[in-house]
């Protein structure tokens, strides 16, 4: 009676011991997918309130939705940073306004 109860408690052991493990987080690689939904994360945040929701431009603002097809990365993100016409600059600052250029830059 007692070895089965102490084989039972040693199995217990063993058992809730292998189901502790490593605490440290693994990220999972993406493949840059992560950036991109992002990009898109914050357009949806920050940008579809004047572009519209599918980035097809209304009223005064224009379509994002070929951006790329028109402008470079470069100046997309230029415009990002420092606005035009009605658009004012720094509505999405630092490596946001980089992940958004060129998550619209592929867009045409």
């Amino acid at each position: 009676m007692k070895r089965k109860l102490l084989a039972a408690i040693f199995g217990a052991v063993l058992v809730l011991g292998a189901c502790g493990g490593n605490k440290a987080e693994k990220t999972p690689d993406t493949g840059g997918e992560t950036a991109t939904a992002d990009a898109e994360a914050i357009v949806n945040k920050s940008c579809i309130a004047c572009h519209g929701s599918n980035l097809e431009g209304q009223g005064n603002a224009p379509a994002l939705n070929d951006v790329g097809a028109r402008m470079s990365e470069a100046e997309i993100h230029a415009v990002i940073e420092k606005g035009q016409g009605g658009m004012p600059g720094g509505i999405i600052k630092g490596e946001e306004a980089t992940a958004v250029a060129k998550w619209l830059a592929e867009k045409k």
